[in-house]
């Protein structure tokens, strides 16, 4: 169950969003997730700061899962988004952030898991 949403300062293409979907669905194994179940979110052309400024491709990419991942399994899956916004979308690594949260409550279909 998990989710992915990355928002950018960046405009994002339909094929630029196209390859990151497909990508992402690939990554997302590294989580020991299936892309049978993940969803993706883009938003793009977002106000965005860093270090007081907003005059550079930025992008932040949050990852919601249902249950949890271990340290090294954070650590692969954070550098292939990275590779993967960074290419896609143009944006320099050190302009990435990746977030993740853990949940033992999910909703789908009006129940819980």
């Amino acid at each position: 169950m998990p989710f992915i949403h990355t928002k950018t300062n960046r405009p994002i293409s339909k094929e630029a969003e196209q390859s990151l979907a497909r990508d992402l669905g690939r990554a997302v194994t590294l989580l020991g997730k299936s892309e049978n179940w993940l969803m993706l979110q883009f938003e793009d052309n977002c106000r965005m700061y860093f270090r007081g400024r907003d005059d550079r491709p930025l992008a932040f990419v949050r990852v919601m899962l249902y249950g949890k991942a271990g340290d090294d399994a954070y650590g692969k899956m954070t550098a292939e988004i990275t590779r993967l916004v960074s290419q896609a979308l143009d944006i320099d690594p050190d302009g990435i952030y990746v977030a993740y949260g853990e949940t033992e409550h999910w909703g789908w279909q009006g129940s819980n898991f």
